[in-house]
C-alpha cells in the first residue's frame, strides 16, 4: 500500500515538472526584449553576432550571449523572470553588449560549436573579439545574473 503511495505521489509530481516546461506559453521565446516600450529589463540587439562584435569594439564593452533554444523550459523562465528585472536590466545594458540566439537556428549552429554549448540555456561573457571571458549554464535569479556579470567584468583579459 505504502509503494502505491510513493508511486502515486511521484508520478504526479513527474507530471507537474513536464507540464510546467512543455506548456506552451503566449509569450513564446523571442530574440529577447527588443521591445522599445519595455525599458525595464534587458534590452537585446538583434540576433546578428557579427553586430554585437562590432558594437562591442566601439563602446569598448564585453558581449553577453544568452545561448538557447525555443523548445528549452529554463530558457523561458530566464525570458519571463530574470531578463525583465530592472536591476538586471540596469546592471547589464550600462555594462554589456546584449545579445540572445536560438543555438538551433541561423548562425546558431556554428556558435554551438564554436563555444562548444552543450545544454540550455547557456550565458557566455565574451570579449570584443569573440573570446570566452566565462560563461553559467541553467536558470539563473536575477541577484545570480547580476554576480555572474561583475564576475565576468573583473575576469575581463
Amino acid at each position: 500500500m505504502r509503494n502505491k503511495m510513493l508511486l502515486s505521489g511521484l508520478m504526479a509530481v513527474i507530471a507537474v515538472l513536464i507540464f510546467a516546461f512543455i506548456q506552451k506559453d503566449n509569450n513564446e521565446i523571442s530574440e529577447g526584449n527588443n521591445d522599445p516600450a519595455n525599458k525595464s529589463g534587458i534590452q537585446f540587439i538583434s540576433s546578428d553576432w557579427s553586430k554585437a562584435l562590432a558594437e562591442a569594439k566601439k563602446q569598448h564593452k564585453l558581449i553577453f550571449l544568452d545561448a538557447y533554444a525555443s523548445w528549452c523550459g529554463p530558457c523561458k523562465l530566464l525570458k519571463k523572470k530574470t531578463f525583465p528585472d530592472k536591476s538586471v536590466g540596469d546592471f547589464f545594458n550600462a555594462n554589456y553588449i546584449n545579445i540572445a540566439i536560438d543555438m538551433e537556428k541561423g548562425e546558431g549552429p556554428l556558435l554551438s560549436e564554436k563555444f562548444e554549448v552543450s545544454a540550455y540555456p547557456t550565458l557566455i561573457i565574451a570579449d570584443a573579439d569573440g573570446n570566452i571571458v566565462t560563461y553559467t549554464r541553467g536558470y539563473i535569479t536575477p541577484k545570480q545574473l547580476i554576480e555572474f556579470g561583475e564576475y565576468g567584468i573583473k575576469h575581463k583579459k
